[in-house]
């Protein structure tokens, strides 16, 4: 499918490739700043359907809440479905103290929303072809070239798409980042994210539990209609055995690691796993090819913020672009892109660190970490300020 750019001088403003939340978001903000774009992106999304929940949903923030809204979108999710959490609970199985975030205490409605990703993707690109971006799929980049003035990207259906910027937002093993020659830094925490959505005796209370396990963290998010979605991290060898338990031995492993928290669990859909690694691109501009989301960083999901830093990379080129266009000049000047990508990398470098650096204190069984943890949630608990400043950072407010 596609729709015809704004753009009349034949050269495209960017091309976005990757049609995921992260891409078509920024691929509908840079339309709706009045620019030329494209995306291509290599297989059509699925459409959401609310009887078959997606099993990948993200803890959105509320700065992300409010670019989507900017963008027209987020009234949309929550109509369909977006379920709001006002509290969140971290504790350590070793015991020791445990660190409360509350909406009312913090003076919010809500601290965030449980959403699936099929939805904010349908979502989103159902927006762009009013938006007059350029549509092409399925297809996918086959090569590239760029000079100081734009890019020429060819796509394996034999099209060609001549840009000033290509943004690559096609994930962790991005072709466009590959072809820029950007190189990346990566680990792999020989985990995996077991995930499913599960009904449980108690209610979940608009509430999202977070347990500390010597085997890595479990968490339990709310969602519509009583569920729950679980996200268990686990070695690769505990992940693959618990994937393979008939569902009324893994409801009681899960009931045991979450030390019963919400009374018995049941099942309620298939199970999947996911493997969790931390990759960082050594830099996020190659001349005119920029990346964000996954394709320029993967984080640790314990503090479901891998999505949320993704769209503030896009909340960050919007700030660009804008401010540009209010003083009448050139948004996609060296300096300006080079700008952004250092304020982005040093934000989502700290965010993956500081995400690595807990995942480290807690997924062990030392006996002076173990002794450490618990107070350390606990001391932080008890100073309201403390508190505050935490969420606010993961909030991005």
């Amino acid at each position: 499918m596609s729709a015809q750019p704004r753009n009349r001088r034949g050269r495209l403003d960017a091309v976005v490739v990757g049609g995921g939340v992260v891409g078509s978001a920024c691929a509908l903000m840079l339309a709706k700043q009045g620019l030329g774009v494209a995306i291509v992106e290599g297989r059509e999304p699925p459409r959401w359907s609310p009887s078959q929940p997606d099993l990948r949903v993200y803890a959105f923030s509320p700065d992300n809440a409010a670019l989507l809204d900017a963008l027209g979108v987020w009234p949309s999710v929550c109509e369909a479905r977006a379920q709001p959490y006002r509290r969140m609970r971290v504790w350590d199985a070793a015991g020791g103290g445990e660190l409360v975030f509350d909406a009312d205490s913090l003076g919010r409605a809500q601290l965030g929303w449980i959403v699936e990703n099929d939805l904010l993707v349908d979502r989103l690109w159902s927006a762009l072809s009013a938006a007059g971006v350029r549509v092409h799929c399925p297809a996918r980049v086959e090569s590239f070239e760029q000079d100081d003035d734009g890019v020429r990207v060819r796509l394996d259906d034999g099209s060609r798409v001549d840009a000033r910027i290509a943004i690559a937002a096609d994930g962790a093993n991005s072709t466009l980042r590959g072809l820029a020659g950007i190189e990346t830094e990566a680990h792999d925490y020989a985990q995996r994210g077991v995930v499913c959505f599960i009904e449980t005796e108690k209610p979940h209370e608009d509430t999202a539990w977070q347990r500390f396990l010597a085997t890595g963290p479990l968490a339990f998010l709310p969602f519509a209609g009583g569920r729950t979605s679980i996200v268990w991290t686990l070695p690769d060898d505990e992940a693959a055995r618990v994937l393979e338990l008939d569902d009324e031995s893994f409801d009681r492993e899960l009931a045991a690691a979450s030390a019963g928290m919400l009374g018995a669990v049941r099942v309620a859909s298939k199970r999947a796993a996911f493997p969790l690694r931390r990759q960082l691109a050594t830099h996020y501009v190659a001349g005119r090819v920029l990346l964000v989301g996954d394709a320029a960083h993967t984080v640790h999901p314990l503090a479901g913020q891998g999505v949320n830093l993704g769209l503030r990379d896009v909340a960050g080129l919007r700030e660009l672009v804008v401010d540009a266009q209010g003083k009448r000049v050139d948004w996609a000047t060296p300096h300006r892109l080079a700008r952004w990508a250092r304020t982005r990398r040093s934000e989502n470098t700290a965010a993956a660190w500081t995400f690595d650096g807990i995942n480290r204190l807690f997924s062990n069984d030392e006996m002076h970490l173990t002794l450490l943890r618990g107070p350390l949630l606990g001391l932080a608990g008890r100073l309201p300020p403390l508190t505050n400043l935490l969420w606010r950072k993961a909030s991005g407010l």
